[in-house]
């Protein structure tokens, strides 16, 4: 009985190994590519992302190579590539291969040619280089379930001049969309811990963004 239960278990284990259906979570809160899109892409959210705000508080410039973390439709990759266009990149990092044939997609269509997208995992974005002069984490952070470790291993890819910028949901805010699911909520102290892990502290922070909402937080190298 022992050597049978022990036979058992070892075969749940290779089952679990070679990609099961038995998995721990590796991102919180997913979903299918298709509900992302009409998600991401919808009017009201869109309004509500500023995208144009946001960019210009990023002084980018001509040149710059960028990595969009969790780049989803591409709502943000595309006006950052054309921000750092013509000689600058921008890296579109994304799990879902469905995601990144969409931004492939929408690229095409509006003549973009300075996207590259990267097909990331689950605690390392596996960027094809360390040059990045910015990383950009826009409600993100809180669907990687292993955040330090991800933030570690972003930091590796950045130039010494590099920044790392966070969008991420207040965890104070009564109307958050996230209320119920405490998984998916960071403290503010939190990404600072995290952050100092991966050797970057606070630089900059622009609190009257998303007032009350989000908070905007900018790290550059210690």
């Amino acid at each position: 009985m022992l050597q049978r239960n022990h036979l058992r278990f070892f075969g749940l284990t290779v089952f679990i190994l070679v990609g099961g259906s038995i998995q721990a979570p590796a991102q919180l809160a997913p979903r299918k590519a298709d509900e992302w899109i009409a998600t991401l892409e919808s009017p009201n959210r869109i309004a509500a992302q500023k995208v144009d705000e946001v960019i210009a508080k990023l002084q980018l410039k001509p040149g710059f190579v960028v990595a969009d973390i969790g780049a989803g439709s591409g709502l943000f990759t595309r006006p950052l590539a054309k921000a750092v266009a013509p000689q600058g990149m921008v890296y579109a990092v994304d799990i879902q291969p469905e995601l990144l044939d969409y931004i492939n997609r929408r690229d095409r269509e509006e003549q973009i040619p300075n996207v590259r997208t990267v097909l990331g995992q689950f605690s390392d974005p596996k960027l094809p280089a360390r040059d990045v002069d910015l990383a950009f984490i826009n409600d993100v952070l809180h669907h990687i379930e292993n955040r330090a470790a991800y933030l570690k291993a972003l930091g590796t890819y950045m130039k010494q001049s590099g920044r790392i910028v966070i969008i991420e949901m207040n965890k104070d805010d009564p109307n958050t969309p996230h209320r119920n699911q405490p998984e998916l909520l960071i403290s503010k102290d939190q990404i600072a811990r995290w952050m100092s892990d991966a050797g970057f502290k606070q630089v900059q922070e622009f609190p009257d963004m998303f007032p009350g909402a989000k908070w905007f937080l900018v790290y550059g190298k210690k």
